[in-house]
């Protein structure tokens, strides 16, 4: 049985993860903080439910414990959970530091916490695949290409917290180069969910192909990668 968890799963992109993984045969953990939600969620797909907070250890650590009673290792990691702060006045020098705190403890620090407390389960694997989920408005190439879509979007919270996080992506990546786990950025594009307002022009089950590639890649892909649909991005 292959067992992946997923963050942020009770709707969007993260639910379509799940449920593409799903169809995949996997069981698909919706990992979720509201438990109504998430519960909801695990309902309709048939999966498993955990809540999950990734902004707070406790939690993380004990949807850890569950996760090993359970299953007894873990497969798949998606940090999916995410969160956006987009302000009228989007200037850097417009950004209140207490809000860049709040978006970096979900984007950031959360992330750091629940690969933390899943590894010792991804290590009992026979080759764990971790992904995470970024954004093309991390890319810094991106975004000092003045004819590119990232020139416009100045979003010091949100996107320096994708930029932030493909680093982690790498540094992960060079700590367990010499294991069978494999760790990836995903870019979903821009896609309607409640973290665009719908705005996006993709689906989140367009979005979240790239993710379930990443997450199912064979011994021969990549690791350390910054990928969307066609290929690697630019850091």
């Amino acid at each position: 049985m292959t067992t992946a968890l997923i963050t942020g799963a009770n709707k969007g992109i993260g639910f379509e993860v799940a449920r593409l993984l799903g169809e995949r045969g996997v069981t698909a953990v919706i990992g979720a903080r509201d438990e109504e939600r998430g519960r909801a969620a695990a309902v309709r797909l048939g999966q498993p439910y955990v809540r999950v907070d990734v902004t707070d250890q406790a939690s993380v650590r004990a949807a850890a414990k569950w996760l090993q009673e359970e299953y007894g290792s873990l497969d798949i990691l998606v940090n999916n959970a995410g969160v956006a702060a987009w302000l009228e006045d989007h200037r850097p020098s417009g950004t209140d530091p207490a809000m860049l705190r709040r978006v970096y403890e979900t984007n950031v620090f959360g992330v750091v916490t629940v690969i933390n407390a899943m590894l010792p389960l991804l290590r009992r694997a026979p080759a764990a695949r971790i992904v995470n989920m970024s954004s093309e408005l991390g890319s810094m190439t991106g975004q000092l290409d003045r004819d590119g879509n990232g020139w416009p979007h100045t979003y010091l919270a949100y996107n320096s917290s994708k930029s932030a996080l493909n680093m982690i992506t790498v540094a992960y990546a060079k700590e367990l180069a010499c294991t069978p786990i494999k760790v990836n950025a995903a870019n979903p594009g821009y896609c309607a969910t409640d973290l665009t307002a719908q705005t996006g022009y993709r689906t989140a089950e367009q979005g979240a192909a790239i993710a379930v590639h990443l997450a199912t890649l064979d011994a021969d892909g990549p690791t350390g990668g910054y990928l969307q649909d066609d290929g690697p991005l630019p850091w």
